[in-house]
């Protein structure tokens, strides 16, 4: 399994975050906020300008398998599910 992340902000402000979360996978920086909710359907806030949490669960064939949109501020995965959602799928798998 493989966790990857985006971020709008720039080189310094996502470099600061990942060091203060100690964040040891890749995080790409200074996306574009239109292009990227175009391309994820992600909800962005135009007044506020930022784009909230969007997360999936993409299948080793490129395929998502679950994807969570959040409006607000709960909806984001949380890494005990996902790892218990994956063993889940790779059990039912090797049936």
């Amino acid at each position: 399994m493989k966790i990857v992340a985006g971020s709008v902000d720039p080189l310094n402000k996502t470099e600061g975050l990942v060091q203060k979360l100690e964040i040891s996978y890749p995080v790409a920086y200074g996306m574009d906020m239109e292009t990227t909710c175009v391309k994820t359907g992600a909800f962005y806030e135009k007044d506020r300008k930022f784009i909230q949490p969007t997360c999936f669960l993409i299948r080793p064939n490129k395929t998502i398998e679950v994807a969570a949109y959040s409006s607000g501020p709960i909806g984001r995965f949380v890494p005990q599910d996902v790892l218990g959602l994956v063993r889940f799928y790779k059990s039912r798998a090797q049936k």
